[in-house]
């Protein structure tokens, strides 16, 4: 058994979690090439949250970075995908809660972290703040023959990604070859999920278009707190799981209002996930591990 399989399904009877593979699974015992890899994603943490939705609303955070520490095997980066903070009207307090926040992911012992907003993060200040302290909100990466497509749909108000940024897209894809393997990170859904609950990107459909023309391209993204599986085309989008409180399906109850805290089953619906890169293969399995009581 691989490396891989063999840390995945120690993690999955340690912690109940599931595992979702977008294409076809590696064989059980195949030979992990050289430039396989894996990275985990956090979001929506949501620092600066207080309500009964999450009486540790200070706990979560620490208890994830924690957890990664903990991880067998080091994952290559880490990935933030938006709403490291909650919204304030004070500048000051948006970044007190900012610094709290890279104070507190410093202690990650996995060096290579990045980030990118979420509307709680920037779209009152179109991404000011969250930039001083994270850097830029949308920009590529490549790792072990992976194109890491980083975008900002939520520095502008209105949840869109904008001409200039469109434009940019374009350009970058039009540098990759047909068979290059893509991976897209965002904040919130590119296609129409529930808009009614601002679960969309209003110009989200002309992103994927020009996605579409590579056949190798998987989303990742957060917001809706929940995981959501999803295809357009050949693209398949994956939701996570939130760090601070879980959110109802969508359009199962009347309005997107949190989901109430069971003292039975604390942190139930809080979760991160690991990502596992069969780059051959253009295969990526998710691990899904939820927070857990320290």
């Amino acid at each position: 058994m691989s490396s891989f399989y063999r840390r995945q399904f120690l993690q999955l009877a340690a912690y109940g979690g599931a595992v979702f593979a977008s294409g076809l699974p590696r064989t059980a015992g195949a030979a992990v090439a050289q430039d396989d890899f894996y990275f985990v994603q956090l979001s929506d943490t949501h620092w600066g949250f207080q309500g009964p939705e999450n009486p540790d609303a200070r706990g979560t955070l620490p208890k994830a970075i924690a957890a990664v520490n903990a991880l067998s095997d080091a994952p290559d980066f880490v990935m933030f995908t938006g709403d490291l903070t909650h919204t304030t009207d004070d500048p000051q307090e948006r970044r007190k809660r900012m610094t709290e926040v890279r104070q507190m992911i410093g202690e990650l012992k996995v060096k290579n972290v990045r980030f990118i907003p979420g509307e709680h993060d920037a779209s009152l200040d179109n991404g000011r703040a969250f930039q001083e302290f994270f850097g830029p909100t949308h920009y590529t990466f490549d790792h072990k023959g992976v194109h890491f497509i980083a975008l900002d749909n939520v520095s502008d108000p209105a949840a869109k990604l904008g001409d200039e940024q469109l434009d940019w897209l374009a350009n970058d894809l039009k540098g990759q070859s047909p068979e290059a393997r893509i991976v897209v990170l965002a904040h919130r859904p590119l296609f129409d999920l529930y808009p009614q609950w601002d679960w969309a990107t209003r110009d989200g459909a002309r992103a994927v278009e020009l996605l579409q023309t590579h056949p190798n391209v998987t989303v990742f993204y957060g917001h809706i707190h929940q995981e959501n599986h999803h295809m357009t085309g050949a693209i398949a989008h994956h939701s996570a799981k939130g760090l601070m409180f879980p959110l109802p399906a969508p359009g199962s109850q009347p309005k997107r209002t949190p989901l109430p805290w069971d003292p039975q089953h604390p942190y139930r619906g809080l979760g991160f996930r690991e990502v596992d890169a069969n780059v051959k293969a253009a295969n990526y399995a998710i691990t899904e591990l939820p927070v857990r009581a320290a």
